[in-house]
């Protein structure tokens, strides 16, 4: 009777082991160590961020030229399995929402703050409404946005000319006021951006990475041209994402070198990181479409 119980139980948890594989294998968000990709109507996605407080991920979609003031970019929100919950969150189709070519994001408090052409355009983080705008009357291409452990509102201005030349770029931060401030000067193509203790860190369209400290910049190692995304782990890590090679690169605080984290990913555009499941957010900007990959210890 005992050994047809234990044959019984053997069994029992054979089914059920079957029945996760299964449900798994569905459901590759239910997986942790397998990509999930996300191709949900996006349209030239170029910026996903975690929000933490509502356990979403949020995407910017261009939904064109990155340089047409067509008020035709939206935001996308998607739920952590991969779910897209509202394709046209706040949507430039709105007649009460301004957005053209929307890029990199940023979150402080209940604001969100979105990089637009030439206008920093702030929206509530729970209903998407309108805030306002803050503009920079010289900017060409504004494209990523972080807030320091202060409040400071950095965006970056890569230069950008319809053709992608390069030209010249600037790193602004707001004062009090919401008025912009150059705070850094360079025609390498000012990209993604990350401020925290350490001070702020950009890196940079031609591979170079700098760090600045009241104004005080030194460079980090360079790294694969193109540089598009950042964003920076708790342990001081820096993760960025490279279009020249199709690759995100790995920096730790104690290497001298970047190392390759993953590679085969064409057009990864402004990178984010979902700081509860650890997982790396790529949106490929040319493949309309987002891919999750959980990040290896």
């Amino acid at each position: 009777m005992r050994t047809t119980s234990a044959i019984g139980l053997v069994t029992l948890a054979a089914v059920l082991a079957s029945c996760r594989q299964r449900e798994q294998a569905a459901n590759p968000a239910t997986t942790p160590d397998t990509a999930l990709v996300v191709a949900d109507s996006f349209r030239t996605p170029e910026s996903v961020l975690y929000d933490a407080a509502l356990d979403a991920y949020l995407v910017s979609n261009i939904n064109g030229s990155p340089f047409e003031r067509d008020d035709n970019g939206f935001i996308s929100r998607l739920g952590t399995d991969g779910r897209v919950v509202e394709l046209r969150w706040i949507d430039g189709a709105d007649t009460a929402v301004t957005l053209h070519a929307p890029k990199g994001m940023a979150i402080s408090g209940d604001t969100l703050f979105v990089a637009d052409i030439d206008e920093l355009r702030l929206f509530d983080r729970i209903s998407g409404r309108p805030l306002g705008s803050r503009r920079v009357a010289t900017a060409r291409f504004l494209n990523d946005v972080t807030v320091g452990p202060d409040g400071t509102v950095y965006v970056t201005d890569t230069g950008l000319r319809p053709d992608f030349s390069v030209g010249p770029g600037y790193v602004f931060r707001f004062d009090r006021r919401g008025r912009a401030e150059g705070y850094l000067a360079t025609e390498s193509g000012p990209n993604g951006i990350v401020a925290d203790s350490s001070g702020v860190t950009v890196v940079m369209w031609n591979g170079e990475v700098m760090r600045g400290a009241a104004r005080a910049w030194s460079r980090l190692p360079s790294v694969a041209a193109q540089l598009d995304g950042l964003v920076r782990l708790a342990d001081g890590t820096l993760l960025a994402s490279a279009w020249a090679d199709s690759s995100v690169y790995r920096l730790a605080p104690s290497d001298t070198a970047w190392t390759r984290l993953v590679g085969g990913l064409p057009s990864p555009a402004d990178i984010g990181f979902d700081t509860r499941r650890g997982r790396l957010l790529i949106p490929i900007f040319q493949g309309n479409r987002v891919e999750i990959r959980p990040l290896a210890p």
